[in-house]
């Protein structure tokens, strides 16, 4: 059975803006099997927005569940996505999700992994996915040379790793706070 592969989603945070982006394609084995998938959504009563990377039932379990958490904590972000992290490294079945997750509010943005990460970059940005680290590197050289807001930064630094990345398209969600 082949593994579905491939994301790219970038948080960056700029000049008091936030912006987060996915790409749409879904690729499996040597073969693109979609061009538009949405991995990019705002939860918490729109207060909240997540990327996913990893198995799609297994990223939108955990969006629910940090949904969840984020209630039960009346939207703090920090406390929910650390009692998520922790959940999942400890639960059995949740361990076997395989997927990651940037979670973000107007002040707060986390990497969230199943190994019990809940990481702030300290620049302001993170990416995670196939093409994570192309879209990092080009979010960084952005934000340092170059006059771009949030968004833009985001949507160039995607492009770039869309030309880079075999798993990663130009067909780009993009949610802003």
């Amino acid at each position: 059975m082949e593994n579905f592969h491939g994301t790219t989603i970038l948080a960056v945070r700029h000049k008091n803006k936030l912006a987060v982006a996915g790409d749409g394609q879904v690729t499996l084995g040597a073969s693109v099997v979609k061009h538009q998938a949405r991995k990019v959504r705002r939860i918490y009563n729109n207060k909240i927005i997540v990327g996913f990377a990893g198995a799609t039932a297994d990223a939108l379990n955990l969006s629910e569940r940090l949904e969840t958490k984020l209630e039960q904590y009346n939207g703090n972000l920090t406390r929910s996505a650390v009692e998520l992290a922790k959940d999942w490294r400890t639960d059995k079945y949740l361990r076997r999700l395989e997927a990651m997750m940037i979670a973000a509010d107007e002040t707060r943005l986390f990497l969230i992994s199943g190994n019990g990460d809940v990481i702030e970059p300290d620049e302001g940005f993170t990416a995670i996915g196939s093409g994570g680290i192309a879209a990092q590197a080009a979010a960084a050289a952005l934000i340092m040379h170059a006059d771009l807001d949030a968004r833009e930064i985001a949507e160039e630094a995607m492009k770039i790793a869309a030309s880079i990345c075999i798993y990663t398209n130009n067909s780009v969600t993009i949610e802003e706070l």
